[in-house]
């Protein structure tokens, strides 16, 4: 068994694509229709775990609870600090270095969808 995809419902699909492309440097691997009014776009290397992004045009009503995040390894924390920074977006907690070994902090996508960049220290 392979964990192949995880869905975020979102009020805007380009604006979405837009923050995981410029943000956390993913690519879209496709775009399709899922039926009238709604589009999805997966995001993420070929052969990985993909982000699935799903806008229904009839139903805006987006809720991302605050019990989940999605965690991206960064080579340098303190480069996509200020990266994250120059784009305007908040960072909602952190840097935090619990141990050694790694150090993270936390920003929300444009859904409120809760992102953790963390640096793995050697």
């Amino acid at each position: 068994m392979r964990f192949c995809w995880s869905t975020l419902n979102v009020k805007n699909l380009d604006e979405s694509i837009t923050f995981y492309q410029e943000i956390l440097g993913l690519e879209m691997s496709r775009r399709v229709s899922g039926g009238p009014n709604t589009e999805i776009a997966f995001l993420g290397e070929a052969g990985q775990t993909e982000i699935e992004l799903i806008c229904d045009g009839d139903n805006q009503s987006v809720n991302v609870g605050p019990d989940i995040s999605w965690g991206f390894e960064v080579d340098s924390l303190d480069k996509a600090l200020e990266k994250v920074k120059e784009k305007g977006i908040k960072v909602e907690s952190g840097p935090i270095q619990p141990n050694p070994h790694v150090k993270f902090f936390f920003i929300k996508d444009p859904n409120g969808m809760r992102i953790q960049l963390v640096e793995q220290i050697a």
